[in-house]
């Protein structure tokens, strides 16, 4: 393996290690200030050197690049096709960054929840009860006015705190 092609790949591989970071949220391009938003995302740099690297790196062998010239032409070829790779990431992480998700529920979108106790409700004590808010199975401690028994049909009548609620069978 020529010289030429080790180099590419070790910028290659820093590109990915670099893009791997970028995705997992870190704020390396931030350097101490959250705010910053600069013109080009760190994923697009990361995405561009990783292309570069790698594309250069087969330019150069199938080239049998030796010479400067040479070299330079294989990275020529590596930065054409780091372009269309540099602005995909650049749309790609644009689009999961502003990516619309449904609002996180509140105490409020308990009340009127139907369930299933899943630990007896004792008199005057907390329980436990199962309930879908949203689509989603919630485990909550419950409170009754009454006794009820494990495997009871409920809905919840007041939502006492994020992780307890009032209910009644139905």
């Amino acid at each position: 393996m020529a010289t030429g092609t080790l180099i590419f790949l070790i910028i290659g591989g820093s590109g990915v290690a670099l893009l791997l970071l970028a995705l997992l949220g870190t704020e390396l391009a931030h350097l101490g200030n959250p705010n910053i938003e600069g013109p080009i995302s760190l994923e697009a740099i990361a995405g561009f050197a990783a292309v570069l690297g790698f594309g250069g790196a087969i330019a150069c062998e199938l080239l049998n690049a030796r010479s400067f010239g040479q070299l330079a032409a294989a990275g020529g070829i590596g930065a054409m096709a780091a372009v269309p790779a540099g602005w995909l990431a650049t749309r790609l992480s644009r689009a999961a960054r502003n990516m619309h998700t449904d609002a996180t529920p509140t105490r409020n979108d308990l009340v009127g929840s139907l369930g299933v106790v899943v630990t007896p409700i004792p008199n005057g004590g907390y329980g436990e009860v199962r309930v879908r808010v949203s689509g989603q199975p919630l485990k909550l401690n419950a409170k009754s006015e009454r006794p009820i028994a494990i495997g009871a049909q409920i809905f919840v009548v007041e939502a006492l705190s994020e992780t307890s609620v009032l209910v009644e069978t139905y």
